[in-house]
């Protein structure tokens, strides 16, 4: 957990960029980003890849897993000055990206480092889940038009007292690249280093 830190500068990612509306988190979603240090979750997952040619050449650029009906998944979280390192493990496949406030004036957004992608979203607290909406995005640090940003429906929720989690992205001219659904329980305390 956070432990006694005050200044925003110390703050977990997601509780800086959400501001007062971190409050609004429901308790399975805000522990697991309460992260100041390493901790692991793990879970189950279902995973669907997208059709075609494109979808597939976009999915592995990106190091999405594979289509799995169910598996099991781990995530180690691991966070050092301001960075978020998430390792996902989805049976045998890793899946690793990196996470960190946007600079100059995207610096109120989450990005996400995918392969050679950057995906800057919004984070928003909306009818009890988390909700990332797409703003922008970059390759090799290039920008993109907005209008072909892989988008989609992506959240955070808290059901039964467990963290759920559903990440389905989409690009204009591609459709599915991959939906991926499922639940984790931390297997140690956030912040525990």
């Amino acid at each position: 957990m956070s432990g006694g830190q005050t200044g925003a500068a110390t703050l977990p990612l997601y509780r800086r960029l959400l501001g007062p509306e971190w409050d609004g988190l429901p308790p399975a979603v805000a522990a697991m980003h309460d992260v100041t240090g390493t901790f692991t979750a793990s879970g189950q997952a279902e995973i669907q890849r997208g059709a075609g040619l494109l979808a597939w050449m976009a999915a592995a650029l990106s190091g999405f897993p594979e289509t799995a009906a169910q598996t099991d998944i781990t995530v180690h979280f691991s966070s050092l000055n301001g960075v978020e390192t998430w390792t996902r493990r989805f049976g045998g496949k890793v899946f690793r990206s990196r996470q960190c406030a946007g600079s100059g004036k995207h610096g109120h957004l989450l990005a996400e480092d995918l392969g050679p992608f950057r995906i800057l979203t919004k984070l928003v607290v909306r009818d009890g889940r988390l909700v990332l909406d797409v703003r922008g995005w970059r390759l090799l640090g290039l920008p993109l038009p907005l209008m072909l940003a892989p988008g989609g429906l992506i959240f955070e929720e808290e059901r039964g007292g467990r963290f759920h989690f559903h990440v389905e992205v989409r690009a204009p001219l591609i459709g599915l690249i991959v939906r991926y659904t499922g639940w984790l329980v931390p297997d140690t305390m956030p912040g525990a280093g």
